[in-house]
């Protein structure tokens, strides 16, 4: 069963970069998830698919993945590009941008 491993994205609902610096290994899914006809439930019969293990380095996860004889996909993570903005730009005379408002 292939597994992934990634760095994970930062929340979008908060400015903190927690849990953010640390690699995580999870499996991919050996069987499609299923609705049981009664309940509505979704279920699926694959364990591994509830397992996700931590590492604090990339380095690592990959040492455990070969260990283990686990098929690995490392997914490189996107740094994000920051813009120096300045509160006093918006009252500049030769603005860039037209004002709005």
């Amino acid at each position: 069963m292939p597994a992934k491993i990634y760095r994970p994205a930062k929340n979008a609902m908060q400015s903190g970069k927690a849990k953010t610096t640390h690699w995580v290994l999870e499996f991919e899914p050996e069987k499609p998830r299923a609705i049981d006809p009664v309940l509505g439930y979704t279920s699926s019969g694959d364990m591994k698919q509830q397992v996700k293990l931590t590492f604090e380095t990339r380095e690592a996860a990959e040492a455990y993945a070969q260990r283990k004889g686990i098929d690995y996909l490392v997914i490189e993570p996107k740094e994000p590009t920051r813009k120096n903005v300045s509160y006093s730009d918006n009252f500049r005379y030769n603005r860039q941008q037209p004002w709005t408002h």
